[in-house]
């Protein structure tokens, strides 16, 4: 069960949009023309004019280029977008290397695309493109023109200060991006595991599906495979003609084969529908039977309570969920797992507890998180970490409560409990419903 989203999903790489770049780039451009404009109109600065509206139009013209050239719409690998934001950082520094260093208020523009490439891209260019913010940063500390302003009142910063700036635009890339990109990454990290999740309930859903159509095949069959068996073994009583009636024995023996196939299939599925309804104690030995032939004990108790037993419907959601914490039991347990059902008129319960190793202190306030794995080392494959997440992601929305423990000092291994309120259970409706 974990094997299918671990074989059929990888997560998604991260792309940022060429569009997206280019929109940023136009905006910093007619920001960057409406500042000096100000500066030099409005306030009267003596400002370099031609060095920074000849930066200005170069960003522009390299704009202007790759919408002509490229497809705005295009994903661009994480190297070229890295490389555009490492322009906008280099544009930047000159800029402000004509118009006053760290002194300039607008320094602290360093950080957009530190915190862009956070959003977009992987850690290691992130980490380039924040090293090469900080190397600007120095380099303008040391190396810039004046800053603009009034030549008969000229404004000097001490020292002090200016490193002040410069330590503060050094912390605050560094802190903000690291936030950014753990924020992201964990949203990333659980829009994959949704997403894988939604795929392994879609093939349950085909898997039942076609147990629905092969009874259903089966049923149909049932008619006419009769007739044929009847008129054949009456045709046998009545001819004479050995060769003939060795012929007619054959075709009521292959009859009578086929209609054996077909009632072992119907057996896979009582009726044709996807969802058949099933007891609590019919859905408990349906997941616990693939699991039986691993050289680990499985024990099912089912508690007799005086309320009938509960019947829901035969879900794929709650198969697989339970059907998986059942293997990860299996997995980890030394010699057995016992699995334990109760029910009373308000409460239905499924205990499915190992006498492993347990969940790890580590572990224990994270368990359902996607892409954790405490697999052993000398599993096969390992998987993804997605196992726990995805059964505890569809039971959830079956309305079930997932809880996991620790069994109690001197005893040793995991305990998971799964807990529906009794009407929910039983009135779980079809896939569709679940998953939307």
């Amino acid at each position: 069960m974990t094997e299918t989203a671990a074989s059929d999903f990888r997560p998604s790489q991260r792309h940022i949009r060429l569009d997206t770049i280019l929109r940023l780039r136009w905006l910093a451009v007619l920001g960057q023309l409406a500042a000096i404009f100000i500066v030099a109109q409005g306030l009267e600065f003596d400002v370099a004019i031609v060095p920074c509206v000849s930066i200005i139009g170069l960003s522009a013209a390299l704009n202007l280029a790759l919408q002509t050239v490229a497809n705005p719409m295009q994903r661009l690998e994480p190297l070229h977008a890295a490389g555009l934001l490492a322009l906008n950082i280099v544009e930047l520094a000159g800029l402000l290397f004509f118009t006053g260093g760290l002194q300039n208020p607008f320094s602290f523009l360093f950080l957009a695309p530190v915190l862009i490439s956070a959003t977009a891209l992987p850690a290691r260019l992130t980490f380039a493109i924040g090293v090469l913010a900080v190397a600007c940063a120095s380099v303008l500390f040391f190396f810039h023109f004046p800053l603009p302003w009034d030549s008969e009142d000229p404004v000097v910063l001490p020292p002090i200060y200016l490193l002040g700036v410069w330590l503060s635009i050094v912390l605050a890339i560094g802190v903000t991006s690291l936030y950014s990109f753990q924020v992201t990454e964990e949203a990333r990290k659980l829009a994959d595991a949704l997403a894988a999740t939604e795929l392994v309930l879609t093939r349950e859903q085909h898997l039942t599906q076609l147990d629905g159509l092969a009874a259903a095949a089966a049923h149909e069959l049932g008619t006419p495979l009769a007739t044929i068996f009847l008129i054949s073994r009456e045709l046998e009583k009545t001819v004479t003609d050995p060769v003939f009636a060795a012929d007619l024995k054959t075709l009521r023996e292959q009859t009578q084969r086929c209609r054996d196939i077909l009632s072992k299939i119907t057996q896979l599925s009582s009726t044709g529908a996807p969802f058949d309804r099933m007891k609590l104690s019919e859905l408990i030995e349906e997941v616990v039977a693939p699991h039986r032939d691993f050289g680990v004990d499985i024990k099912v108790r089912i508690a007799i309570a005086a309320a009938a037993e509960p019947v829901g419907s035969r879900n794929p959601a709650v198969l697989y969920g339970v059907g998986n914490i059942i293997e990860n039991a299996v997995d980890f347990a030394n010699s057995t797992v016992e699995v334990n059902a109760w029910w009373n008129n308000e409460t239905i319960e499924i205990v499915i507890s190992d006498d492993g190793p347990g969940i790890p202190p580590d572990l224990m306030k994270r368990i359902g998180e996607p892409y954790l794995s405490r697999r052993r080392t000398q599993d096969a494959g390992g998987g993804l970490g997605l196992g726990v997440f995805i059964a505890r992601t569809l039971l959830e929305r079956t309305g079930a409560k997932v809880s996991f423990t620790n069994r109690t000092f001197p005893e040793h291994g995991a305990v998971v409990q799964i807990a529906w309120p009794k009407e929910r259970f039983e009135t779980i409706e079809s896939l569709e419903e679940t998953i939307g």
